[in-house]
């Protein structure tokens, strides 16, 4: 498995909060089961006390996107750089699930889950996951959604770095909102060019010369 691939934990903690909606699903340790996947281990060590701890972790990591969105590049990496420090990695090598033709291990950098408790080992994963993310693509890859008031975040794969929204369904949600507002404006403008126009043509009628007005 590629490290890179645990970036993905850190965007779907951090996606079980709307702030702006406020809508919150981490609710339950059956969620905090799903967020690691029904292969982990560690998901069945996860308590109650991991509800409050992962809640802690999601706000800072929601910082790290924050920062990236904002164009903070230092603030963003410093943030990081303190998640990883408290929540050091255990990298090791493994070679399950891979074979050669030969039907040898393909031998790959895979991150051990932590020992000690559910919170310690995700929040681990989730940022050296997006660490690897940064370093590699860059701070600009890490987003938030534009389409107001989402928020929700997201890594941008794209090729010419032009993300700006989590789905597809946001992306269209803001295109319609964007194309309403723009009719709007021209409907406005088209009115007080008609207002304008009015204003002008009374101006002429009522100050303008008349043949029946004197001047005999």
């Amino acid at each position: 498995m590629e490290l890179a691939y645990y970036s993905e934990y850190a965007v779907r903690l951090v996606n079980t909060e709307e702030p702006a909606r406020n809508k919150d699903t981490l609710t339950s340790v059956d969620t905090i089961r799903e967020l690691f996947g029904p292969a982990s281990q560690a998901a069945r060590r996860a308590g109650e006390a991991d509800v409050t701890r992962f809640r802690t972790v999601r706000a800072k990591l929601r910082a790290v996107f924050t920062a990236a969105d904002e164009g903070d590049e230092t603030r963003a990496v410093d943030l990081l750089n303190s998640l990883l420090l408290e929540f050091p990695v255990s990298p090791q090598i493994s070679g399950h699930d891979f074979r050669d033709e030969d039907g040898r291990p393909k031998w790959h950098m895979h991150l051990a889950e932590h020992p000690s408790n559910a919170t310690a080992g995700y929040a681990a994963i989730a940022a050296m996951g997006l660490a690897i993310h940064l370093t590699e693509h860059g701070v600009d890859r890490l987003g938030l959604c534009q389409a107001a008031p989402c928020r929700n975040a997201y890594l941008d794969t794209s090729t010419n770095r032009s993300r700006r929204y989590c789905s597809d369904r946001c992306a269209t949600r803001a295109n319609v909102a964007a194309y309403r507002a723009r009719k709007r404006r021209e409907t406005e403008r088209s009115e007080e060019t008609g207002r304008t126009a009015d204003t002008a043509q009374e101006s002429v009628d009522h100050g303008g010369f008349r043949p029946d007005s004197g001047g005999r």
